[in-house]
């Protein structure tokens, strides 16, 4: 009877150790892979707006689809401060006579930036200074979060295994 037992948990853990830590490092890796598409996505995105000064609905459907080619749900944020002269403000003496004032910068998100976009027959112009900032996250859960709760019980229920941000001054004004 007790050689039986032994050989029995011999056999779940030859089990576990031949496909179930495969399966997580597999996941993990794809993970991983999925990360670094996200990144480079992100930043592809955000540098086009940044370069060009305009920000489309076409750019933007287009972000969103390549984001979901990869077979994951993502929640984006886009955040464009508007930079805002403050002309009440008088230079210095000695100091450049360019510039009247400080710069201030009013923050649009991305409920803000969908809607002026569709008015404005699908495009948001930007100008010289402004700056974009995108960030993506993934909503559902990946495979690996899957097997790490239920062999660590490591993530809760708010927290995301893909994650990508990016964000620059435009450096040209759209038209």
């Amino acid at each position: 009877m007790g050689d039986t037992l032994i050989t029995i948990i011999a056999i779940f853990l030859a089990a576990t150790l031949m496909f179930v830590f495969p399966l997580m490092s597999v996941s993990e890796r794809t993970d991983d892979i999925t990360q670094l598409n996200i990144q480079t996505l992100t930043t592809q995105f955000v540098d086009n707006i940044r370069t060009t000064g305009k920000f489309t609905e076409a750019n933007y459907g287009t972000f969103i689809e390549r984001l979901a080619a990869t077979g994951n749900a993502y929640d984006v944020e886009l955040e464009f401060k508007i930079q805002d002269s403050n002309p009440g403000r008088k230079p210095a003496a000695g100091t450049s006579t360019t510039k009247i004032g400080e710069n201030l910068y009013y923050s649009e998100y991305t409920s803000q930036i969908l809607e002026e976009t569709r008015n404005n027959n699908g495009v948001k112009n930007l100008k010289e200074g402004d700056i974009v900032s995108v960030k993506v996250k993934n909503t559902n859960k990946t495979i690996s979060e899957m097997l790490r709760n239920f062999f660590y019980s490591l993530s809760g229920d708010d927290t995301y295994q893909i994650a990508a941000s990016h964000s620059g001054v435009v450096m040209s004004t759209g038209r």
